[in-house]
């Protein structure tokens, strides 16, 4: 099984999964943070990656939409978040 994968892409963040594409505007995204929580404690947030095994849990709250991002790669988080603080201002 493969990864999560995000990239930028000019101002979108780019989600891959499997076959799927998900795009996010960045101005739209308003927070991401660690959930400690095992399934993700939004129930209506749009859940990517497999909960079994994964190390982290990373949610990404929008102005339209939740995301919780299952993923054991640790390095996933503080790369959302680097892309975030580059495009701030």
């Amino acid at each position: 099984m493969l990864g999560i994968k995000v990239q930028q892409v000019e101002n979108q963040l780019i989600i891959r999964w499997q076959l799927s594409k998900i795009e996010i505007p960045i101005s739209d995204i308003k927070a991401v943070t660690l959930d400690d929580t095992y399934g993700g404690s939004e129930p209506s947030a749009v859940r990517i990656g497999a909960a079994y095994g994964a190390s982290e849990t990373i949610l990404m709250r929008t102005t339209n939409q939740s995301y919780i991002l299952f993923t054991s790669n640790e390095a996933l988080f503080p790369k959302i978040s680097a892309m975030l603080s580059n495009n701030a201002g």
